[in-house]
């Protein structure tokens, strides 16, 4: 639905229209993207209209590049930690099981 309210403005039905869900069940989804402000719709009639507000997209994508920052440096360390590390013997009871031949 995100995708499509991007291209542009659309009506409930036309949002519907190609997704294999019910309707009702498209209205839900609207109802959540509304709440968390990431859709606005307005009434005309009996034709519901949604269309994006780009300023929700724009905070969300920022609130995932600060996220992405800070797990790239967490897996950066881990990487780094991980090289300095040299095979040692399992601890007792952790032995793998070996098949028969």
């Amino acid at each position: 639905m995100v995708d499509r309210l991007i291209a542009g403005p659309a009506s409930v039905s036309e949002l519907a229209q190609p997704l294999s869900i019910s309707l009702p069940a498209v209205v839900q989804h609207l109802h959540v993207l509304e709440g968390s402000g990431v859709v606005r719709s307005r009434k005309a009639g009996r034709v519901r209209t949604c269309e994006i507000e780009p300023q929700a997209l724009t905070a969300a994508e920022q609130w995932i590049s600060d996220r992405r920052v800070v797990w790239e440096s967490r897996l950066d360390r881990l990487g780094e930690f991980l090289a300095t590390q040299t095979d040692e013997p399992e601890p007792q009871g952790q032995s793998k099981k070996r098949r028969p031949r």
